[in-house]
């Protein structure tokens, strides 16, 4: 008997797996809060998976086709799987060596309340711009400026935001992100065009979010008693051997980054350095931490940097704030979050796999009339994309691919196109708290999405100026008669 020839699924039925998916959702927000990213959402992804993979064998997709597919997107996300791993590592071995504690340390008696924000904010640009990875900028200067808006009395929230419209940033315009490279590949145009172009709607966003971060600094009050500041300031100095010397962790693996190193071996590189830096540095720290006294010293000191790299950094202190700070990173502490991406990659595969997803774009493309409604169902589609399929980059092809010939048939340059990828899905992947990046973001800082979200302004303002130029058609250029130049 042969197999039923597969269908695709109508829209109806498409978007229930979509539906079920947000209703499972809210019900863990509901239920769990914030601690649901930690267990509960990947249920709900894995339950509106197998609502998906229901309705893709009611329309004759085999499950050994539907299986293939979610190996094949589980895959697509590994490389990301082992950069996080790695990124806890780093943290781990940073707060050991005493890197992190000497990044705060020197923030804390630099950064005021006032100028925190922006002044984190275009710490975090310049960084990312210099390195093409958001995910670095947050893991290495992230983290340190998290630690110290803590210190300072500021929300973690707050914080984080600016962290991330900062590390957003250089994802976005540098020349050796991936994602600036890639957007262009799939549009049809070339880096240093699509660059300049993205310049029109990534500049306004910026100042707007920066402008944003000084009005809030100067709201924030100033802590009249320091006693906290000091002490921790106090309890660093007590705690660690701080000083410059300890910094050099962070240049070796940014300019390791910055010379076009992958990420995975930079990042390795670092968190090995980091250990080495803590047994010279730091012995009585980590002789502490690795509590064996039975062993030799250069046993002992070598188990606590191992522990450092597999299971983070615990402090154990009389300042219990200090201890909040520093007691985080190590590879263990990112499995909750591995399984979220893997949970993830798995509905997105299934949703691909068996045609609904580009049955829901396809939906949304027959609702487009003139330009301004393109280049708004390119934005939509690249935000819904980091919803459903919760990857940032398929947020980037999948869009791409759909809406590539729909900008040629309209005469539009296909740097159009490439800008409104990069718009909405580079800048909205971490807003999505089971997004990879969302979850690593949340993951890295310690800080909730659903907490960052609504102040990470230069990733929620860019999108909409996308829009606007799409409407007005400022910056909307046209293809040349002889092409694309």
């Amino acid at each position: 008997m042969s197999s039923p020839i597969p269908r695709t699924p109508s829209l109806f039925w498409s978007s229930v797996p979509v539906l079920v998916l947000v209703a499972l959702l809210a019900a863990a927000v509901a239920l769990f809060g914030d601690g649901a990213s930690s267990g509960a959402n990947p249920i709900a992804l894995l339950l509106a998976a197998g609502v998906g993979i229901l309705i893709g064998t009611a329309h004759g997709h085999s499950w050994k086709e539907i299986e293939k597919g979610i190996v094949h997107g589980i895959s697509l996300a590994l490389g990301a799987v082992i950069i996080l791993l790695t990124v806890g590592a780093l943290i781990g071995s940073w707060i050991l060596s005493g890197t992190v504690p000497t990044m705060i340390y020197y923030g804390l008696m630099l950064l005021t309340p006032s100028i925190f924000l922006p002044s984190a904010c275009a710490l975090c640009c310049l960084v990312s711009l210099a390195t093409g990875s958001s995910w670095t900028t947050a893991g290495t200067v992230g983290v340190a400026l998290i630690g110290i808006a803590v210190a300072q009395g500021i929300s973690p929230g707050l914080a984080a935001g600016a962290v991330i419209s900062g590390a957003y940033f250089g994802d976005k315009m540098s020349p050796l992100s991936d994602t600036t490279n890639l957007a262009p590949a799939v549009a049809g145009t070339e880096l240093f065009t699509h660059i300049r172009h993205m310049a029109w709607t990534t500049t306004p966003s910026l100042v707007i979010a920066l402008l944003l971060y000084a009005v809030l600094g100067l709201s924030v009050t100033p802590p009249q008693d320091t006693t906290q500041v000091n002490a921790i300031l106090a309890a660093l100095s007590g705690t660690f051997a701080v000083g410059p010397h300890l910094l050099i962790p962070v240049v070796l693996v940014l300019v390791m980054v910055v010379m076009k190193m992958p990420a995975f071996p930079a990042l390795l590189i670092g968190s090995l350095v980091g250990c080495a830096f803590a047994v010279v540095f730091q012995p009585a720290v980590v002789a502490a931490y690795a509590n064996s006294p039975d062993l030799p010293a250069w046993v002992g000191l070598a188990k606590g940097a191992w522990m450092s790299l597999f299971d983070g950094f615990k402090l154990e202190s009389p300042n219990a704030a200090l201890n909040d700070l520093l007691s985080r990173g190590g590879m263990a502490n990112m499995l909750n979050t591995v399984w979220l991406i893997l949970m993830a990659m798995t509905f997105g595969a299934v949703m691909e796999v068996t045609g609904m997803l580009q049955q829901i774009a396809a939906g949304i493309l027959s609702m487009v009339r003139g330009t301004g409604s393109l280049i708004t169902a390119t934005l939509a589609t690249a935000i819904g994309m980091n919803v459903i399929a919760s990857d940032q980059y398929m947020a980037i092809v999948l869009p791409g691919r759909m809406f590539r010939a729909e900008f040629a048939r309209r005469g539009l340059h296909p740097k159009n196109l490439s800008r409104a990828l990069e718009d909405a899905g580079t800048l909205t992947s971490p807003l999505v708290p089971w997004n990879t990046c969302g979850a690593f973001m949340a993951t890295t800082l310690g800080v909730a999405t659903f907490a960052y979200a609504p102040f990470a302004f230069f990733n929620l303002i860019n999108p909409v100026i996308s829009g606007i130029y799409g409407f007005t058609g400022f910056t909307i250029e046209k293809l040349p008669p002889a092409g694309p130049r």
